[in-house]
């Protein structure tokens, strides 16, 4: 049995679709934890067992941990969240506790990279996701943390300025190049650990794209994709606090991203080699094709 939260997002639904495919002939149930069943298409519901609620709420993990082998644990967004403490460790604490009564053998979780760089005590989002991760591995669980970049897929929150302006904005340096990765290769990653299980411990594993890429190379790609130009603008911290308040995002949460950009500029992302074995495989060249240029078109 495996549990996966958060099927209807990103990563959590490309994991479902992957594992349903993979299971066929397996054995291995599946079990999804979800807030709203009716999001699930019903070709999945007829073929997976649902618990419907937050996995946040210690009752609804504890029906759905029961008999499981094997987690998949994303920490949602909450942009109202008090403190990045309570979005993350405060999210997982009823869970972790869960995974010790029942005895779950495996856990693979969304996580960031910097652990062990100078600046990953002050990363914001990054620093609180650390500290979860630690707060699973406590528990003495097989633990994996998927360690990761900046997605390709947030660029689909600009789809509006990029198809109508021509333009995406973000706070690194314009020549400032940096892993990114996407997130099919995040699910990917993890159903691969989900469905091997003979991983002892706990530890990371990068998920770092095929190649470091700066702003100016996105917009070049992008520019070269979707056939017209594309230019990317630099704000500043200030600027996106000012935008992302704008949008609704408590404190916290604001001072949190920016903290988080502060230290992927300073080199929260470069302390892991790219190797065979933390390289992704798509391309941001493939994933504007297959992605932002299908959604800039819709």
């Amino acid at each position: 049995m495996i549990v996966i939260t958060a099927p209807t997002g990103q990563i959590g639904g490309r994991l479902l679709e992957i594992l349903l495919d993979e299971t066929r002939t397996r054995g291995e149930k599946l079990r999804v934890i979800v807030r709203d069943p009716g999001k699930l298409p019903d070709a999945v519901r007829t073929r997976v067992d649902v618990v419907a609620g937050s996995h946040s709420d210690a009752e609804v993990v504890d029906r759905a941990f029961a008999g499981a082998d094997a987690v998949f644990w994303l920490v949602p967004s909450n942009t109202q969240a008090p403190s990045l403490d309570a979005m993350y460790s405060g999210f997982t604490r009823a869970a972790a506790e869960a995974f010790t009564t029942h005895g779950v053998g495996h856990v693979v979780g969304v996580s960031a990279l910097g652990r062990g760089t100078p600046v990953a005590g002050r990363a914001g989002h990054v620093t609180a996701s650390l500290a979860m991760d630690d707060l699973i591995a406590s528990t003495s669980v097989a633990y994996r943390a998927l360690a990761n970049p900046t997605f390709f897929d947030n660029l689909l929150w600009q789809v509006a300025s990029i198809r109508d302006d021509g333009v995406f904005t973000g706070t690194l340096a314009t020549d400032r190049k940096a892993p990114t990765a996407a997130t099919r290769d995040i699910a990917a990653a993890a159903a691969e650990l989900l469905l091997d299980r003979t991983w002892t411990g706990s530890g990371e594993v990068p998920v770092l794209g095929p190649e470091d890429l700066s702003p100016t190379d996105l917009a070049r790609i992008m520019s070269e994709v979707l056939g017209r130009p594309i230019r990317y603008e630099r704000q500043t911290l200030d600027e996106s606090r000012a935008e992302l308040a704008g949008h609704g995002m408590g404190d916290a949460i604001v001072q949190g991203y920016a903290d988080m950009m502060r230290a992927k500029e300073d080199g929260l992302d470069d302390g892991v080699p790219r190797t065979p074995r933390t390289a992704s495989p798509t391309t941001f060249r493939e994933w504007c094709e297959q992605v932002l240029k299908p959604a800039v078109r819709a």
